[in-house]
């Protein structure tokens, strides 16, 4: 998988030399590029940002920038023109821009967005990216808008990342065992059970009996069990939408 990183701060995604994500870099299972939205600034003062039109407060990210980095990625990449179905483009690189305006993330989307071959983030600051911008590759390229919750950051760097994270280790050969990523929250709609390791008495508290009988069949129905009650007091909206 390619994967673009649009930015007004590169440095951000250094992190992604580290852990399981780079050494996915150094195997070549995810290639990373990091743009500078700066470069397609052609004033002396490299301006990515300009008051609203029709008054308010803070700053908008102007098109020129992105149209300029943008182009850049599809030509370097060599995207293919994309299938045009009603003028709604299918087929290559897939923008991803992160949004509070946008549709939540979820471990759904995060395994659809695993067989893609190429993610383009478009990490905005300030009050966000001019609206042209998205209108103008959405006839480009497909284009979501995608929010990690309720709440407002500072930028798009850290939601690229929780994204480019989730979306990375479910990539064939990522994760060392497969298996670990089954059994996990989300993915079979409960939260996923307590996990115990040695010491079997820590502090005087003890592992659960069950964990140690051996007995795989009541350690499965244990797990489960857990997963619904851990489901119903922390998460019950996914019980009872």
């Amino acid at each position: 998988m390619r994967i673009d990183i649009v930015t007004i701060f590169p440095e951000f995604f250094d992190i992604l030399d580290v852990s399981l994500l780079g050494k996915a870099r150094m195997s070549g299972l995810i290639e990373t590029h990091i743009h500078d939205l700066r470069d397609g600034a052609h004033d002396k003062h490299r301006t990515v940002d300009d008051t609203p039109y029709g008054g308010g407060a803070g700053m908008v990210m102007k098109p020129e920038p992105w149209g300029f980095v943008l182009d850049g990625i599809l030509n370097d990449s060599g995207s293919p023109t994309p299938v045009l179905h009603d003028e709604v483009p299918s087929g290559g690189p897939l923008l991803i821009v992160p949004s509070p305006a946008g549709e939540q993330f979820t471990q759904g989307m995060a395994r659809d967005l695993a067989h893609e071959d190429q993610l383009i983030f478009a990490c905005g600051r300030y009050e966000g990216i001019d609206q042209r911008v998205v209108d103008y590759y959405s006839s480009r390229m497909r284009v979501r808008l995608v929010s990690l919750g309720d709440y407002v950051l500072n930028g798009g760097e850290v939601a690229s990342l929780a994204m480019i994270e989730a979306v990375g280790r479910l990539i064939p050969g990522m994760v060392g065992n497969p298996e670990s990523l089954v059994e996990e929250s989300h993915e079979n709609g409960l939260l996923e059970y307590p996990s115990y390791t040695k010491p079997s008495v820590w502090r005087e508290l003890e592992v659960p009996p069950v964990l140690l009988s051996g007995n795989h069949g009541a350690i499965s129905t244990w797990r489960h069990e857990q997963q619904i009650e851990r489901t119903r007091r922390v998460r019950p909206d996914l019980l009872f939408p």
